[in-house]
């Protein structure tokens, strides 16, 4: 009887024993794709014993239009690299693989399955789930508990993090895991069998798109963008160690630029960014987004922080002076009706989007962040980018997306920044303005 001897990067051994759910993370010459595929063959082989029935697989994407988007082609090439064939019990097909004992591996898009046609997966005891940063949280929901329905079934899952809030990232490298998952970090230098192209690309890139090395060879969650409107302006921001430590002025006026949201479950996102206007300089002190909640949930966030009445001016878009349908209220009233100072900026007319953009760039180099309570915003206004039309070449404006809604909360601030003389924006709150001779 032959033996199979697969070689396997350190990195990955941890993956080596039975666990419910394991996870492998991290950048681009890892590795993790080849790992999971071997070790795909050599369950196939190890799971028919003696008298058992074969293994039966899925290897899964979210979105997976025909094959070529799948891991058959890869599990093809190990498969000859490990001299496996018909004889040992594997014979590729269109769409599927047939592995020992009359096992299976197919190759499916989860966005394809519903509540009901999941079922068909009943008896898979492998599920391996690649390019896993786009799995949606209703994908997983259907998934897990169809697979988890047999003793010593596994789930896998391999990724390049793009954001901590991606459903597989909360879900494997959040503060509560499920028990028994095992999940690694593998990043390029973990892989020994790398060749020297591949060194070669990874050093293209960290002088091509140094921007962009962070996350496709570190593992690093994006935080720019390829093609972002600020990508630029915020590598430049972190170089020039304007992202750190930011105090507010407590003798100087915060001023809240909001977005407006609704308050429906699928509304869009309300947010807020408290800034303050010193000279030329901004200082961006803070981040606020919500999602379906209402204006008194917002101003329990205001107090909470500080920005109370006597302290901060709300700055709304044009539309914050609108009336709701039923309750003949508007953000302005009810903010007003609160104790605050209220500015409502005008409709920019078209092209809006477009203007902030631009008066955000103009802003940029005077603008300071404090880095820990504006990560939030920083990663929506890293990620806010052109819609583009890829078949005419075009761009469509900037993409609605969950991005936009603190983009435009910040692009209004750049707006509100414009329209201050000088003198009014920086006036301190209660402040003893002096003469030349330091009398009142």
């Amino acid at each position: 009887m032959s033996v199979l001897r697969i070689k396997t990067a350190e990195v990955f051994e941890p993956l080596l024993a039975p666990a419910p759910y394991k996870g492998a993370w991290g950048g681009r010459g890892s590795g993790k794709s080849h790992f999971f595929g071997g070790k795909l063959i050599e369950d196939s082989l190890a799971e028919p014993g003696d008298f058992g029935a074969g293994l039966r697989s899925v290897c899964i994407r979210e979105v997976q239009k025909d094959l070529a988007q799948s891991s058959k082609a890869l599990i093809e090439a190990k498969l000859s690299d490990f001299r496996l064939g018909e004889r040992d019990g594997f014979k590729v097909f269109r769409d599927v693989i047939q592995t020992p004992g009359d096992g299976l591996m197919i190759f499916k898009g989860m966005n394809d399955y519903t509540a009901e046609s999941v079922k068909s997966l009943e008896g898979f005891k492998r599920a391996w789930w690649e390019e896993a940063q786009t799995a949606t949280a209703h994908s997983l929901g259907l998934l897990k508990p169809t697979i988890m329905r047999l003793d010593f079934a596994e789930l896998w899952f391999s990724w390049n993090a793009r954001r901590k809030t991606d459903p597989v990232d909360k879900m494997l490298r959040g503060p509560e895991k499920p028990t028994g998952a095992v999940v690694v970090e593998a990043n390029w230098r973990d892989n020994p069998f790398r060749n020297a192209q591949l060194d070669q690309e990874r050093l293209d890139c960290l002088r091509m798109q140094p921007d962009q090395y962070g996350h496709i060879w570190e593992g690093e969650y994006i935080t720019l963008a390829e093609g972002a409107y600020f990508a630029k302006q915020l590598a430049t921001a972190k170089a020039e160690g304007r992202i750190g430590f930011v105090a507010a002025d407590p003798l100087l006026t915060l001023r809240i630029h909001c977005d407006i949201g609704g308050t429906g479950a699928k509304s869009d996102a309300f947010t807020m960014w408290a800034n303050q206007f010193v000279g030329v300089e901004v200082r961006t002190l803070d981040y606020y987004e919500a999602v379906g909640q209402p204006i008194e949930a917002h101003a329990h966030w205001l107090r909470s922080r500080g920005y109370t009445p006597d302290r901060a001016t709300i700055v709304l878009p044009h539309d914050g002076s609108t009336n709701d349908k039923v309750h003949a209220v508007s953000y302005e009233s009810a903010f007003r009706a609160m104790g605050y100072k209220v500015k409502v900026i005008p409709n920019m007319g078209a092209g809006a989007a477009s203007k902030r953009v631009e008066a955000v760039r103009r802003l940029f180099p005077s603008i300071r962040f404090n880095a820990d309570t504006t990560e939030a915003g920083r990663d929506a206004l890293g990620w806010y980018h052109e819609k583009k039309d890829e078949a005419r070449g075009i761009g469509l404006g900037p993409e609605h997306d969950w991005a936009s809604h603190g983009a435009d909360a910040y692009g209004l601030m750049a707006i509100d920044h414009a329209d201050q003389p000088t003198t009014a924006s920086n006036a301190p709150l209660n402040y003893p303005r002096l003469t030349a001779n330091g009398r009142r």
